[in-house]
């Protein structure tokens, strides 16, 4: 007994989806790190294709069939053919999809030495476009310190300083470690944060936000110069939020530029 395929029936509403498919999909995931060891770790998936107006629906348990093909295999090297693999058998002309993960790097403090982990929020992104055109971003949510150059000023005793998340999109002409962009945006910031410090760890970081005092558009703009400067990088969207201790709001900033435009 045949069952009717009511998904791929006619529609006649000359309406095409830019974007149809699944969101919030939990899946294990390996990654390499720097230091040349594997991490392993859950990614949170959004797979879309476009559809075309005379499509009435998509194949949702297709997108499914795809991530449970490659098992625990999913990885950057294998991140395109996957996608690719998604807008074929969807018999879709445009596709995209997205990565989340917590990606973790042991770092050291700068004067004890003692190490800990940081996580970092990091989300590949991979596109298929018409004329099957690829391209990938990668993107980094960074904490730092931000401590406020008009405060340092205007008070007798200390200033006021606040977390704040930098976070960068860029899509690379190159392979370039996540650990490597991380520690490109760190440096912009008044002072980089870290998982675990000792009491002298915790005089230098103090003193070293003091001496290095950045609004959110210092920082933002000393991103944007140093993803202007680096040759590897194509385009990017940087954008900086202080969460302010002194506000019950946050202080926001962004950048965005395409370098091959």
């Amino acid at each position: 007994m045949a069952i009717p395929d009511v998904q791929g029936s006619a529609d006649s509403r000359q309406l095409p989806i830019n974007q149809v498919g699944i969101k919030s999909v939990r899946h294990p995931i390996r990654v390499l790190d720097k230091s040349g060891g594997v991490q392993h770790t859950i990614a949170t998936f959004n797979m879309y294709v476009g559809l075309p107006h005379n499509f009435k629906g998509t194949h949702m348990s297709r997108f499914l069939e795809i991530l449970n093909g490659y098992e625990r295999e999913i990885s950057v090297e294998n991140f395109e053919s996957m996608l690719r693999e998604m807008v074929k058998r969807l018999e879709a002309e445009t596709g995209r999809v997205e990565m989340t993960f917590p990606y973790f790097i042991n770092k050291q403090a700068p004067i004890s030495g003692v190490k800990s982990l940081m996580d970092y929020e990091v989300t590949f992104t991979g596109n298929v476009l018409p004329g099957d055109v690829y391209r990938q971003t990668t993107k980094v949510v960074v904490p730092a310190t931000s401590l406020c150059p008009c405060s340092k000023e205007i008070s007798e005793r200390g200033a006021h300083n606040q977390r704040s998340h930098i976070t960068v999109t860029a899509r690379t002409n190159t392979f370039v470690w996540i650990e490597d962009l991380v520690q490109m945006v760190e440096a912009q910031a008044s002072c980089e944060v870290f998982g675990l410090l000792k009491r002298t760890d915790e005089k230098y970081v103090t003193e070293r936000a003091y001496d290095n005092p950045k609004f959110v558009e210092d920082i933002i703009r000393d991103v944007a110069g140093m993803l202007n400067a680096d040759p590897r990088i194509d385009a990017y969207v940087a954008e900086a939020e202080n969460f302010e201790s002194i506000h019950n709001h946050s202080a926001y900033a962004l950048i965005e530029r395409d370098k091959t435009a």
